[in-house]
């Protein structure tokens, strides 16, 4: 029984060491912000997961430290999801099982040259695999992809616009890959170095001969951001405090003004006075406004989340409705079986509607804007989409108003820098409460950021950039190559094992008996 028991300890300590190795790339992003960390963070995971005794053990490895890296990521869900935020940890860290396996599998024990040299392609792989399946909307979205840490360094940037954040994830695995063979497996350090190379060599080259949008002009585009206005008859005081903001905008020569997400309370059709009043503010500062409406339609059933433009004479039709909405807060999937997550935390009471196509609206002097609510900024293909069909700018309007005093608003805030990186176009975040910023066509940060404090309106002189990036043009290829390398690996494996069974030799079988039980002799 003892025995017993400490063999359950040891294991329990080994999945809580997995659990922490798996949370520690979470320091490279806001806000600690420590973006070198994410080259080396998951070391300790690939040196747990590779001693793995077995596919069982590198299961659990793998398990665990998704886990850890899913809750780390979104721990400021805590106050509001409590403990279903670890349900969903455990269901989106089981993406990372085969990951685990493939450590074991590629790195394990004493890897040959050729095995890390297969590994340093196959491990980033199998990462992607884990970023693109939990990319899907109804489990959340591509919040937290490991690329994204480097939002603020420019020759990842410039990467990014070659091969989207995709690269940049392919690239950082593939690092830490070539990291931990420099330290667990000395005999294979050539292939480690030579990955180590190849990324140096990638950057060098994407720096010097990716295209670079062209830029020719400059559009004026302010921010409003009201800052927290809470209680009863928030969303008329939010209004006049907008309006407030808006009015001393006056006067700047301004080209676009956006308000933040559900800056607007009430349909404007139910609220003529509401739309009039902004028709007047358009007047006043010679520019339409974007702002957002989270209301129940007049014009159809359902609650929606609508960017709708407003000019000098009211709204001017041009209208986006949310297409891709936040799992529990803005709808509960599968409401039937996980209703009940409404009884432990803050998830939506009734589902919004989603919009079912994307809109690039005309502001005024040709410029075209792509407009995207709250986290669909975290969705690559979104930002390329709009680019394709003509936005020269894009807008985000968000509002992490719950998240307020915790890591969310920075995090968000920073996605835009690499959604402008990957499409040559400048990217605005506008917020209700903070973190507001403003991006230019490399990801280099315009102006100085609105942060959590600040109810103020801002302008930006924004450069209208015109080209194509390599992403735009060619789309997610990364992963396509990355799922195409595992593919391939998959079948020499399955080549590889079936000729070891053949080589081996025969078992030989049981001695054939003669009837009175002796056994038969060779030749009778």
């Amino acid at each position: 029984m003892k025995q017993l028991d400490h063999w359950l300890a040891s294991r329990w300590r080994r999945s809580v060491l997995a659990v922490l190795a798996g949370a520690l790339p979470v320091l490279a992003f806001p806000g600690p912000a420590l973006w070198w960390w994410a080259w080396f963070a998951l070391v300790p995971w690939i040196l747990l997961a590779r001693t793995a005794q077995d596919g069982r053990r590198a299961t659990y490895d793998g398990w665990c430290g998704g886990f850890g890296f899913v809750l780390a990521m979104h721990h400021w869900l805590l106050p509001n999801l409590h403990v279903f935020t670890f349900v969903i940890a455990a269901l989106l860290g089981a993406l990372w099982i085969p990951w685990g396996r493939l450590v074991r599998r590629t790195l394990g024990g004493a890897p040959s040259a050729g095995r890390v040299a297969a590994a340093l392609v196959v491990l980033p792989s199998g990462w992607l695999l884990a970023e693109l399946v939990r990319s899907w909307q109804g489990l959340g979205g591509p919040w937290g992809m490991l690329g994204a840490s480097q939002w603020q360094v420019a020759p990842a940037l410039r990467l990014a616009s070659v091969g989207g954040v995709w690269l940049l994830s392919f690239l950082v695995v593939a690092v830490n890959v070539a990291v931990a063979v420099l330290l667990a497996v000395r005999r294979a350090r050539v292939p480690a170095l030579a990955g180590l190379v190849a990324t140096a060599a990638a950057t060098s080259a994407a720096w010097v001969w990716s295209p670079r949008p062209d830029t020719d002009e400059r559009a004026a585009v302010a921010v409003v951001q009201p800052g927290i206005v809470a209680g009863a008859g928030s969303a008329d005081r939010r209004f006049d405090r907008e309006e407030e903001l808006t009015r001393r905008l006056a006067d700047r020569n301004l080209d676009l003004i956006v308000w933040g997400e559900s800056s607007v309370g009430y349909d404007l059709d139910d609220r003529p006075d509401l739309a009039r009043r902004l028709a007047a503010l358009s007047r006043d500062t010679g520019a339409d406004i974007l702002v957002n409406v989270d209301a129940r339609r007049s014009d159809k059933p359902g609650i929606y989340k609508s960017s709708v433009l407003v000019g000098p004479e009211g709204p001017t039709g041009d209208r986006y409705d949310k297409m891709r909405l936040v799992p529990f807060g803005e709808y509960v999937p599968f409401r039937s079986l996980l209703g009940w997550a409404t009884s432990v935390g803050k998830a939506a009471g009734e589902d919004r509607r989603q919009g079912t196509e994307q809109v690039v609206m005309d502001v005024g002097d040709g410029l075209r804007v792509g407009p995207m609510v709250c986290f669909e900024s975290a969705f690559p293909d979104m930002s390329r989409s709009l680019v394709a069909d003509g936005a020269e700018v894009l807008v985000a309007q968000s509002s992490t108003s719950t998240f307020q005093h915790t890591w969310a608003p920075e995090q968000h805030a920073s996605l835009a820098a690499l959604r402008a990186a990957e499409t040559g176009r400048p990217m605005v975040h506008a917020t209700l409460t903070g973190v507001s910023a403003v991006y230019d066509a490399n990801g280099a940060r315009i102006g100085s950021w609105l942060g959590t404090d600040a109810s103020a309106s801002r302008v930006y002189e924004v450069p209208v950039t015109h080209g194509t990036t390599p992403y735009v043009r060619y789309g997610d290829w990364t992963v396509y190559a990355a799922l195409l390398a595992l593919v391939a690996w998959g079948a020499a494996e399955g080549v590889r094992t079936g000729r070891l069974r053949r080589s081996r030799p025969a078992r030989p079988g049981p001695r054939a008996r003669t009837a009175h039980g002796s056994p038969a002799r060779p030749g009778h």
